[in-house]
């Protein structure tokens, strides 16, 4: 098969968006759309187990052990924290040639509601630790795989499951077919609103149960709840509530910063943020730092939270993430950041309708790159244990959605439109593609829980 030509942004001369189509939809004659509905392992396919060691390079290595028990728990689980082994597996997979800024883990989980800075729910991808320009193709069968894998995860019937997939498929090749006929700021403004996305679920009693679950958000997001629940008044300073092993405090060796208040890494985070802000982010004083241990794929970085305090009723708590290089980037080329703190906020940035009012980035005491952002900001996570057929197609529709509107402001709609075309082709494509790779989740899962079990590597199932 020959190679496609390679483009990442559109060309700077002006090229009409029908010639760009056009030029796009001749791509598929040295990429046909059927053969992205294959997958096979390679025969010299890396080992699983030596991959996902090779990412636990750099984490804490007291807490790795909790990031394998989490993975252990499901197929779905072990596909949330195995990106690095999808990655790999991805650029084995035929593509396009075109290319756009990629959340680069984008399965169900990393998708959910949030606040903008004007205080509005919106629906959008919300996990971009892995981003990084590359073929667009890798995030929607990163994503189609997903809604597989989570529909046998609740025992879902396989039609069902697949049937998802290529509802996901669909929606992201019809909103990309809208956004292609768009003006430039039409696209780069849109968003996904509370309002628009419950009004693409199918049923009345799910649009209630997620209205009401947005009240109980908000009820939490508050400082009179937070504050409480994570910290408390000690001596003259709040400090965070340690909760060992997944809330503690650092040691001196842990978080070299500590003895000096980490005035150089905040220093460092405050330039990354807008003139304006930082006038607002000064009225806040540090108080405390705590490691806190989050998701699955993050366990072992040094993640936790900090504590500011602008009065004594006035607190400010910011998600601390530490930032390696995209699990991309062996395939897909070298991020042109220096920081991949700075690599993860601009892609967020670039992606998001919307993003985080104190998103910004730092280099840590140790050297190591970090982003920061709003802890809890009105955060709102699907829970797909309690979904069935419809709610799986549903939200994986918008899923869809989201991620089609991501590409088409990174990227450029016309191009990825005009190769997907109008039929479903494509959309079988990858679902096919989906449910094969859900298959090889499940045996790479078996495989990972033998590991465990020989002794290979260590786990901690937490109660």
């Amino acid at each position: 098969m020959k190679k496609a030509i390679h483009y990442e942004h559109p060309e700077p001369q002006y090229v009409p968006s029908d010639e760009r189509r056009s030029r796009a939809k001749a791509l598929r004659e040295e990429v046909p759309r059927e053969a992205h509905g294959q997958w096979k392992a390679p025969k010299d396919r890396q080992d699983i187990v030596d991959l996902l060691n090779e990412s636990n390079r750099g984490r804490m290595e007291d807490l790795i052990p909790i990031r394998f028990g989490r993975m252990m728990q499901s197929p779905f689980t072990f596909y949330r924290g195995s990106a690095a082994v999808m990655a790999a597996d991805l650029a084995s997979t035929p593509a396009s040639g075109i290319r756009t800024q990629l959340c680069g883990d984008a399965h169900l989980s990393n998708f959910g509601g949030f606040a903008t800075p004007e205080r509005r729910i919106i629906f959008d991808i919300n996990d971009f630790d892995e981003t990084l320009p590359g073929p667009w193709e890798w995030d929607l069968k990163r994503l189609a795989a997903s809604v597989v894998v989570a529909g046998r995860q609740i025992r879902l019937p396989e039609s069902d499951a697949t049937r998802a997939a290529r509802a996901t498929v669909r929606s992201y090749r019809e909103r990309m077919a809208d956004y292609a006929s768009q003006r430039a700021l039409d696209v780069w403004y849109d968003a996904i609103d509370l309002d628009r996305f419950i009004k693409a679920v199918d049923s009345d009693e799910r649009r209630e149960m997620i209205r009401k679950r947005l009240e109980e958000v908000e009820e939490k997001n508050v400082p009179e709840y937070m504050f409480p629940k994570l910290a408390e008044h000690r001596g003259t300073a709040p400090r965070i509530k340690d909760d060992p092993p997944l809330i503690f405090h650092p040691t001196v060796e842990q978080a070299p910063g500590l003895e000096s208040g980490y005035k150089e890494t905040i220093g460092h985070y405050r330039e990354s943020l807008a003139e304006h802000l930082r006038t607002l982010f000064d009225r806040y004083h540090f108080c405390d730092l705590a490691i806190k241990v989050v998701g699955i794929g993050s366990v072992g970085t040094r993640c936790g939270i900090a504590l500011f305090m602008a009065s004594d009723d006035d607190p400010l708590f910011l998600q601390v993430k530490e930032a390696n290089a995209s699990v991309l980037e062996p395939y897909a080329g070298k991020s042109r950041h220096k920081n991949h703190g700075e690599r993860v906020v601009v892609g967020q940035r670039l992606m998001q309708s919307a993003s985080d009012l104190f998103l910004g980035w730092a280099r840590g005491p140790m050297g190591n790159d970090m982003y920061l952002r709003q802890l809890r900001d009105m955060k709102i996570s699907p829970i797909i244990e309690s979904f069935d057929a419809g709610d799986l197609r549903a939200y994986g529709r918008s899923c869809g959605w989201a991620l089609a509107r991501a590409h088409a402001r990174s990227g450029d709609a016309a191009s990825i439109s005009g190769y997907m075309g109008v039929s479903e082709v494509f959309d079988d494509a990858i679902s096919d593609f989906a449910a094969e790779y859900a298959d090889q989740t499940q045996k790479d899962h078996r495989a990972f829980v033998k590991a465990v079990r020989q002794g290979r590597i260590k786990a901690n199932l937490e109660v």
